[in-house]
C-alpha cells in the first residue's frame, strides 16, 4: 500500500491556510504571495476562478500518516483565456482536425503570469516521491475524464526539469525582470547605466509629475476601501481596453487586502487631490510583483513613473532582489529590466498531436533563446555592468 494519499479539492477553504502554506513556502522560493492559501481562495470566494468562469479547481494534495506534504494548484479550463501561455492556435488546429481540446487541464495561478511553485511540497518532506505522487494523479484525471491535455505553465526550472523527465513537452518564453545588484539608492542604479539611458530615465521621471502629479504608496491599514474603489476604475479602464472583459471583480481586492494586507502594496497617481492612476504590487520575501496598471487621466511618462521606476526605488529601500512587471513589454528593457526566461510543461494525450507540438516546441525555444541574446545586447548597463 501507498504511503502517500492524494485528495481532490473543488474548493480551497476545504484544507486550512496553514496546511496549504505549510507546502508552498520553503527556503528556495521563501513567500510567494500567488501560490498562498490566501491569495488562491481569494480569487474562489469573490467568483472569480470557479466552474462558472472557466476556472473549476481540482486541487490535489497528497498527505502522509494524516499530514499534508504536497499540494498542485489545478483547474479543470473550458478555455485558455487568462493564462498567458498562448495555446489558442493548439486548441483550433486540434478541433479542425476532429479533436475536442476543451476541457483541459491547467496547474497555474489564474490571471497572473508569475514563476512559482506547481509541484509544492514541505520543506521537511523528501520533495521527489510527493511530485512524482502529484503528477501522477494529475496524469490519472486526464486518463480518466478523456482530456487532451495537462499544462503547467510559469513553472520553476526544476519543476520543468522533472515533468520532462516524466515525457511533458517543454516550452520557453520570457519576461522582463529589474534586478538589484546590491544598490544602495536609486541614483546608484543609474550610476550602472550608460550615461545616455541615465539621462533619459532622469527625464522621465521629472515628466511624470509635472501638472501638480503627486505619487503615493500605501501598504496595509493605509489602504482604505476607497482606495480600492478608485482603483478598481483604473483596472477596468484598462481591461476593457486590452481584453474586452476584465478578468477579477471588485470583491477580490477587498478579499486580497483582508488576507494579504502587509502584501499588498498601491502605488497611486495623485491630481489636484484626485486619484488619477496606479498600479497594484505583491511583495515577496525577495520580489516585488507589478499588477495591473490603470488610469483615467492620461499623462506622458506616468505610467513608467507609476510602474516601473517606482518599483525599483521601492525595492532598493526594502532589500529587495528583483521586480517582476508582469508580461511582455520590450519597452521595459530600456528601463533597466533584463530579459528573464520563463517556463511551461505540456501533457498532450493524442501521439500525432503531441509530435506536432514537440516539433514546434524546438524551433520555437530555439528562437525564443536567440531573442534573449540580441535583446541583451540593447539593455541600458555601461558595458562594464553586463
Amino acid at each position: 500500500m501507498s504511503r502517500y494519499h492524494t485528495r481532490i479539492l473543488t474548493r480551497l477553504n476545504d484544507i486550512s491556510p496553514e496546511d496549504w502554506n505549510n507546502c508552498c513556502y520553503n527556503a528556495t522560493t521563501r513567500h510567494n504571495p500567488f501560490v498562498s492559501h490566501e491569495f488562491l481562495s481569494a480569487l474562489e470566494d469573490s467568483g472569480c476562478a470557479t466552474a462558472e468562469s472557466g476556472w473549476q479547481p481540482q486541487h490535489i494534495i497528497v498527505s502522509e500518516r494524516g499530514r499534508m506534504v504536497g499540494a498542485m494548484p489545478l483547474y479543470l479550463k473550458s478555455h485558455s483565456m487568462g493564462e498567458y501561455v498562448f495555446d489558442q492556435p493548439w486548441a483550433n488546429a486540434f478541433q479542425n482536425a476532429g479533436g475536442r481540446y476543451y476541457p483541459k487541464l491547467q496547474s497555474s495561478v489564474p490571471f497572473t503570469p508569475v514563476t512559482g511553485q506547481r509541484l509544492m511540497t514541505r520543506p521537511d518532506t523528501d520533495p521527489a516521491p510527493v511530485r512524482e505522487k502529484l503528477v501522477n494523479t494529475a496524469l490519472s484525471l486526464v486518463a480518466q475524464r478523456g482530456l487532451s491535455s495537462l499544462h503547467v505553465t510559469f513553472a520553476e526550472q526544476q519543476e520543468q526539469e522533472f515533468l520532462e523527465g516524466r515525457g511533458f513537452l517543454s516550452r520557453l518564453d520570457q519576461q522582463f525582470h529589474w534586478l538589484n545588484d546590491g544598490y544602495g539608492s536609486f541614483d546608484d542604479f543609474l550610476a550602472a547605466l550608460s550615461s545616455r539611458k541615465r539621462k533619459n530615465i532622469r527625464k522621465e521621471r521629472k515628466g511624470a509629475v509635472i501638472n501638480d502629479i503627486e505619487i503615493e504608496l500605501l501598504t496595509g491599514a493605509d489602504i482604505t476601501e476607497q482606495h480600492w474603489d478608485r482603483y478598481f476604475t483604473f483596472y477596468l479602464d484598462t481591461g476593457q481596453r486590452k481584453w474586452g472583459q476584465p478578468y477579477l471583480n471588485r470583491l477580490f481586492f477587498s478579499l486580497l487586502h483582508e488576507r494579504l494586507p502587509e502584501r499588498t502594496l498601491l502605488i497611486m497617481a495623485k491630481r489636484h487631490g484626485r486619484y488619477i492612476a496606479g498600479a497594484l504590487n505583491l511583495i515577496s520575501d525577495d520580489t516585488l510583483y507589478g499588477r495591473y496598471w490603470g488610469a483615467t487621466e492620461h499623462h506622458k511618462y506616468l505610467h513608467f513613473e507609476v510602474c516601473y521606476y517606482q518599483a525599483i526605488d521601492y525595492a532598493i529601500r526594502h532589500g529587495l532582489k528583483k521586480v517582476e512587471a508582469g508580461a511582455q513589454g520590450e519597452h521595459k528593457l530600456a528601463r533597466g529590466y533584463l530579459p528573464t526566461t520563463t517556463r511551461s510543461s505540456h501533457w498532450i494525450s493524442n501521439p500525432s498531436f503531441r509530435d506536432a507540438i514537440a516539433d514546434y516546441l524546438t524551433r520555437e525555444r530555439e528562437a525564443v533563446t536567440q531573442d534573449k541574446q540580441v535583446l541583451l545586447h540593447f539593455a541600458p548597463f555601461r558595458k562594464d555592468k553586463l
